[in-house]
């Protein structure tokens, strides 16, 4: 079984607190599927704002959240790790849908899928459930540039 814990996760995705939204990848195959969750909790920033009296997950960092895991499987798929040359672009969303709202303490299980890799632009199809309900899928795109040309062609 191929899995990373959180120390691993971060020599992949240079996001950090409190952007870094993968806590464990639990499996994942080259060039196929990755399943990683999100530990959602009451002290995340977010729900200071996003809703107090009824906090929920805002589908914006849902998304984020499969966009990051998106990117592990790229990297992974790829047989490297990210340089201080690198920059991981999202580049395109479709077909968002979000079907029940995620709380403080639920385990947002997401399982992401390469539908296509073509000139640099990586499609996939990706899902979070919950407790085995759907909470949210969509179509995701990214590219991987190099930092220098990044201004240029984003």
């Amino acid at each position: 079984m191929n899995s990373l814990d959180i120390n691993q996760i971060k020599e992949y995705l240079p996001h950090r607190y409190p952007m870094l939204l993968v806590d464990r990848v639990l499996n994942w195959e080259s060039g196929k599927t990755i399943t990683a969750i999100k530990n959602v909790t009451v002290n995340e920033e977010f729900f200071n704002g996003h809703f107090p009296h009824k906090p929920v997950m805002p589908g914006v960092l849902m998304i984020e959240a499969l966009a990051q895991t998106a990117a592990l499987l790229s990297f992974l798929t790829e047989g490297r790790k990210p340089d201080a040359s690198t920059v991981v672009y999202f580049i395109g969303i479709d077909n968002a849908r979000f079907k029940r709202p995620v709380e403080p303490g639920d385990q947002l299980k997401m399982d992401v899928e390469i539908t296509r890799c073509a000139r640099g632009i990586w499609k996939y199809r990706a899902t979070a459930t919950v407790d085995g309900q759907l909470a949210v899928e969509a179509d995701l795109m990214c590219t991987m540039r190099n930092a220098d040309d990044a201004s240029k062609t984003a």
